[in-house]
């Protein structure tokens, strides 16, 4: 069978954590004190967060990971590519309307 449906309650908000709070979850997860699921209970955390939490600060390393909501950009380098393909694309819609004038130019008397 499916799932029930549940209604979506729009004024509730996502969870908001911080990185000392996300950082030092991790080293409880890493301290095997615990089982996870406990200490996500303890928490009021999903378990499986946890290992996302863990996944994502051994890949990015203390200093850069957590850096909070949407997409930021690591570094200027980052910043040039996406300039770079925010130019591109411009540049292209530019072209094409530039063909178009030229077109309807030719056929007005």
């Amino acid at each position: 069978m499916g799932k029930p449906n549940q209604k979506i309650n729009p004024e509730r908000q996502r969870a908001r954590f911080t990185k000392e709070f996300k950082v030092e979850a991790v080293r409880l997860l890493e301290l095997g004190q615990k089982p996870a699921a406990q200490l996500a209970l303890e928490l009021g955390i999903a378990r499986n967060q946890l290992y996302k939490w863990q996944a994502q600060l051994q890949k990015s390393g203390a200093s850069h990971a957590f850096r909070g909501p949407g997409r930021k950009p690591l570094d200027e380098q980052s910043e040039v590519g996406r300039l770079k393909r925010e130019l591109k694309q411009v540049t292209e819609e530019r072209d094409a309307l530039k063909k178009v004038a030229t077109y309807f130019a030719k056929e007005l008397p």
